[in-house]
């Protein structure tokens, strides 16, 4: 009886010696995190590899629900409402599921994200949204199971899903417009020199009322007078100039060109001596 004692308790130190010995994962995990406009946005998931195995078709079956990756559910979390396929997805984080198949991916983001592999019994309840995508061939093959976010900007970007020679995409928009202008809304209530500045360039670069955008960088500029930047001036410069201001656009980038040499900003003088020559400046 002793000797059966000590052979259970030798074995068990062996079993947890061996325990704690650290190997890869065989789907080791990934994390990617990208800001979308205003919007933050991160997806988790583990990645298998090929190992010579058929992939789609083969280790994953066609028209089947599928994890979309492998051990915890791959999950996408979303800091602000978005819209995919035509539906608004509440901020909060989302399980995605695929349905491959040869020519076209059906892509669910359900809402129970928690557990590991699809769901026992699938509830059309929790899909917050689902669209079908098309899968585009790559010509060589895609070793680990990748997933992207690809072709940002700040309205939108695209989940991308890569293996074998397999590549789909999910666009996804973002309340960016929406964001922004709550925010100089608010900011508008006690604006700073930078507030003025950042409003301003907003309405330049999205194309908005030019006039306002006038107004708030020529209030940027009179506030800052004790401490002028010659970037704050050179973005004065390229508004008065969109408005049609060409004297007030001038007098703008000579004086941004003169701060800019004091600072010995390069970009900036090369910038505004192009913008002076354009303009006709004396």
């Amino acid at each position: 009886m002793k000797k059966i004692l000590l052979s259970i308790f030798v074995i068990a130190i062996i079993t947890s010696a061996n325990a704690q010995i650290k190997t890869p994962a065989a789907s080791p995990g990934g994390k990617i995190e990208q800001k979308v406009g205003l919007t933050d946005v991160s997806v988790q998931y583990s990645r298998p590899a090929m190992r010579g195995r058929t992939i789609f078709g083969g280790l994953v079956p066609y028209n089947k629900i599928w994890r979309t990756g492998a051990n915890a559910r791959t999950t996408v979390t979303f800091s602000d409402a978005v819209v995919i396929g035509g539906k608004t997805l509440k901020a909060g984080t989302y399980a995605i599921f695929t349905k491959p198949q040869a020519t076209k991916w059906e892509v669910f983001f359900y809402s129970d994200y928690a557990g590991s592999g699809a769901p026992q019994k699938w509830d059309d309840s929790k899909v917050a949204a689902s669209v079908i995508v098309d899968v585009t061939p790559m010509e060589m093959d895609i070793q680990s199971f990748t997933i992207s976010i690809d072709d940002v900007t700040n309205t939108s970007a695209v989940i991308g899903m890569l293996w074998e020679k397999s590549y789909v995409g999910v666009s996804f928009k973002v309340p960016t417009e929406k964001g922004v202008m709550e925010s100089i809304a608010k900011t508008m209530n006690g604006p700073g020199v930078n507030d003025y500045y950042a409003a301003a360039g907003y309405y330049f670069d999205q194309g908005k009322d030019i006039n306002k955008a006038t107004t708030w960088i020529d209030k940027a500029v009179s506030l800052g007078k004790d401490n002028p930047r010659f970037w704050i001036y050179r973005k004065q410069a390229l508004i008065h100039a969109k408005a049609g201001d060409k004297k007030g656009a001038i007098k703008a980038a000579k004086i941004s060109l003169e701060l800019a040499i004091k600072a010995k900003n390069d970009a900036f003088i090369k910038m505004n001596k192009a913008s002076l020559k354009k303009w006709g400046a004396n």
